[in-house]
């Protein structure tokens, strides 16, 4: 049986950068079929994110404020998206 190298247990900046917007092409695309609409869709996909991103920083144990993005950062961005997202989903009447 073949033996991977001890790989990195921490991720460059650049690579969770590429993650979160990886994620968002398929947040976005599972938020266009939403039977709900695409913005209450993308909000309630970007809250789910953003509890999971801090669930994942709690099990791996991630500082915070540390010198390169983790899950914590991600979660922060999912909360600022999901707030951006319900504050238009309520000033637009449909």
């Amino acid at each position: 049986m073949a033996q991977f190298p001890n790989l990195p247990q921490q991720l460059t900046s650049t690579q969770v950068i590429v993650r979160f917007w990886l994620r968002m092409i398929i947040l976005v695309f599972f938020a266009t079929l939403g039977s709900i609409g695409f913005g209450r869709s993308l909000a309630a996909l970007l809250w789910m994110s953003m509890i999971l991103g801090a669930v994942i920083g709690v099990m791996r144990r991630e500082p915070p404020f540390d010198k390169v993005l983790n899950h914590w950062d991600e979660t922060v961005a999912y909360a600022a998206l999901c707030c951006l997202v319900s504050g238009f989903n309520q000033a637009v009447p449909f």
